[in-house]
């Protein structure tokens, strides 16, 4: 075979004199290192994740994958080239990239994104629009608890379509959205990055700027203040 041409048999003999192990060419994984998948470097080892495959079966799936790890300190050549990714990663320490800031008025992820909202959220834009927790509940919330309790749902669309805008966006057209509860908007909100984001209105400037209409109003009239608790 080919490939047992490329075997060095007399590292083999002096592997097996070292560690007591016995090797044979019969015993070494040959397939070629293909379809990489992960590449882990710390300051010893490298590790390739390669070749996963699936087998689906009626009730599950089953995922394999070969992995091979290398001791690289006492190899001039790769110790070489893992420094040339070292020195490529400090180059690109400081790029910033295009998507740091959000374009003003994009409003794309308030579209098809569901935020979900805990306790503390849907309090907030209670006290923020003058209603009971009940209320908002009622109003805004789509209720489904979460297993540890925390999340209680996440707020509601325009209409029952998932796709649809956050019922809380303001504004007539991409470029002039805005929150209508931007100071008590959920925490899920809050936390939410543009890095990475593949939604975002591209023909957009993030340079422009424009100041927002009218916060979000309460289509139910007359409802009582909630009281806070002291």
């Amino acid at each position: 075979m080919d490939v047992m041409q490329t075997i060095d048999l007399i590292a083999l003999r002096d592997y097996s004199r070292e560690t007591g192990q016995p090797t044979h060419p019969e015993l070494l994984d040959t397939v070629p290192l293909e379809h990489v998948k992960e590449i882990e470097i710390d300051e010893e080892h490298v590790t390739i994740t390669y070749n996963q495959t699936t087998t689906h079966y009626y009730n599950t799936n089953e995922i394999t994958e070969r992995e091979w790890v290398y001791k690289y300190n006492d190899d001039a050549e790769m110790v070489k080239a893992i420094a040339r990714v070292i020195d490529l990663a400090r180059k690109k320490l400081k790029d910033m990239p295009e998507n740091v800031a959000c374009p003003p008025g994009c409003a794309e992820c308030c579209s098809g994104y569901e935020p979900f909202v805990s306790k503390r959220d849907v309090q907030r834009i209670a006290d923020h629009l003058g209603m009971t927790f009940d209320d908002v509940m009622h109003e805004y919330i789509v209720e489904r608890k979460s297993a540890d309790g925390y999340h209680l749902g996440w707020v509601r669309k325009v209409t029952e379509d998932v796709e649809d805008k956050c019922v809380f966006l303001m504004g007539s057209r991409s470029g002039r959205y805005y929150c209508g509860i931007y100071e008590a908007r959920p925490q899920d909100c809050r936390d939410f990055t543009p890095i990475g984001c593949d939604d975002v209105d591209r023909s957009l400037s993030r340079t422009s700027k424009f100041a927002p209409g009218a916060p979000f109003a309460p289509k139910r009239r007359g409802v009582r203040k909630r009281r806070s608790s002291s």
